[in-house]
């Protein structure tokens, strides 16, 4: 069983930047893709980033390339999402969650249902 707790939401001004964390703890989270995710209120929950376990190949939405930064240190059990050039679009839940049968190097998983541990979320508020 994998648990995960995410920290560093916030509220900022739009083009302001932004650091996620989500400390992972027990189960195979180390040798297993991870990814950011958020849900707006009325939306569907989206992948923003994902990343292979050894964190050499990652997805990135279309709304956020250029903008966010997906990295994991498997060492710390910690994956970080930098989020620059924030935007009030961005303003969601977001939640780290472990892809637990995606071991591979070349795949990324990027839809919610191919996750299977997830943290509670973190709320980041975007303003103008």
């Amino acid at each position: 069983q994998v648990q995960l707790v995410e920290s560093g939401g916030g509220l900022v001004q739009a083009g302001d930047s932004l650091r996620l964390s989500c400390s992972a703890s027990g189960g195979p989270h180390s040798s297993s893709a991870m990814g950011w995710f958020r849900q707006a209120p009325g939306k569907e929950r989206e992948c923003v980033a994902a990343t292979t376990w050894n964190g050499e190949r990652a997805y990135y939405a279309d709304s956020v390339k250029d903008r966010f930064a997906i990295s994991r240190d498997n060492a710390k059990s910690t994956l970080t999402l930098e989020m620059n050039n924030l935007k009030l679009e961005d303003t969601a839940v977001y939640y780290c969650a472990v892809a637990s049968t995606f071991r591979g190097i070349t795949y990324v998983p990027a839809r919610p249902s191919q996750y299977d541990f997830w943290g509670q979320g973190t709320q980041v508020t975007v303003s103008s």
